[in-house]
């Protein structure tokens, strides 16, 4: 008997990568938006990088010049004039659509290409008037919304206890669908803008803007009715605007972190949601505290009591009202993670101790699991 020549093998091909196809301004902006996360938002200074490594690694093209690629930056409304007080001209800046671009750019990078999706998916175990489909039953109830009641099962319950030939619908009829309450949760940001997030040859603080632009864009289109607050503490502590991110500098500041904790309790006791929470990016060991006669206590040299004293108050008073704080320190001294840890049982918070490598990860995961807790009443 003939065997059959038409074999088919089951198996894997490999073939050299090819990288997706770019066109040469997408090219450039991609560097592009890199860069002016690591220079705060300076163009100029932006620019003169791209130059700088356009001369080394020959980016661009006689077909595409660098000029070429800054007048698309124009063209396409990704950098504008700014024009002074007295009406001539300041020099170049970025867009509200650049810093759009960054934020989406960070999500990527740090969290992956999610699909965005509707509103809100804190799911909660409680059912009621809530605004997602349970797909559970129940008889109609005087003040039940009349566009809650699901008609197709209701004229079953009417065919079933009336028959057809006397079909009548009665309030004994109705029922209505249960829906599911979809949880919010309220986070806010704390960065740390302390000197040492630039010490030692280190630059921690684009990271820690990276995570924040991420963040921010995260629940801004995947959990729409989540909020997202941040702040910066050095010396002092104030809120910052999500489209300031990008132009985030360290200053010449000691750390804070009781003023960045009141400032973050305070933000929160204003929201009306159930779930709160506080996630601290931090790379130092409390340094400063501000007095009542407002002269600032400042002490770096090792873990002052009086105000590692106050942080741990300060923590106690968040889990009265129901705040986990999770605490990530970029910085791995023995000393500091026993500060921290000490922070975190006063809390009963969380605690992670990572270099700047995965920490945006982190952040993500600890988020959507804070998320899925049940609200608590």
């Amino acid at each position: 008997m003939e065997k059959n020549k038409n074999v088919f093998k089951k198996g894997f091909t490999f073939k050299q990568y090819t990288a997706p196809e770019q066109s040469p301004f997408d090219k450039l902006f991609d560097i592009f938006q890199e860069i002016i996360t690591h220079t705060s938002g300076d163009l100029d200074e932006a620019l003169d990088w791209l130059d700088q490594l356009d001369k080394e690694y020959k980016l661009t093209t006689d077909e595409y010049t660098m000029d070429d690629f800054i007048e698309d930056l124009k063209k396409k409304g990704y950098i504008r004039e700014e024009i002074k007080p007295d009406g001539k001209g300041g020099g170049m800046a970025i867009t509200a659509k650049t810093e759009r671009a960054i934020r989406q750019r960070a999500l990527d990078q740090i969290f992956g290409r999610l699909k965005r999706s509707g509103s809100g998916n804190h799911k909660t175990k409680y059912t009621g008037q809530g605004d997602e489909h349970a797909g559970e039953f129940r008889n109609y109830q005087y003040g039940d919304a009349l566009e809650r009641i699901s008609m197709t099962e209701s004229l079953r319950n009417a065919q079933i206890n009336h028959g057809m030939a006397d079909f009548n619908l009665t309030e004994d009829d109705l029922v209505v669908e249960e829906t599911q309450y979809k949880a919010q949760m309220s986070t806010v940001l704390m960065i740390d803008i302390s000197h040492s997030m630039i010490l030692y040859g280190e630059d921690r603080i684009t990271p820690a803007k990276k995570v924040a632009m991420a963040l921010a864009e995260l629940i801004t289109t995947r959990y729409p009715k989540d909020t997202l607050d941040i702040l910066v503490f050095g010396n002092d502590a104030w809120p910052i605007a999500i489209k300031d991110l990008p132009y985030l500098q360290v200053g010449p500041y000691h750390t804070n972190t009781v003023a960045g904790l009141q400032l973050a309790m305070d933000m929160l006791r204003r929201k009306r949601n159930t779930n709160k929470q506080i996630f601290m990016i931090t790379d130092g060991k409390p340094s400063c505290l501000k007095l009542s006669d407002g002269q600032y206590y400042k002490n770096s040299n090792g873990l002052d009591q009086h105000i590692v004293g106050k942080c741990y108050m300060m923590a106690q008073q968040a889990r009265k009202l129901h705040i986990p704080i999770t605490t990530f320190m970029i910085a791995q001294d023995p000393y500091l993670m026993q500060f921290v840890r000490k922070f975190t049982q006063a809390n009963q918070g969380k605690a992670f101790y990572t270099g700047l490598k995965g920490l945006g990860e982190m952040i993500f995961e600890d988020y959507e699991s804070n998320r899925k807790k049940r609200i608590k009443g």
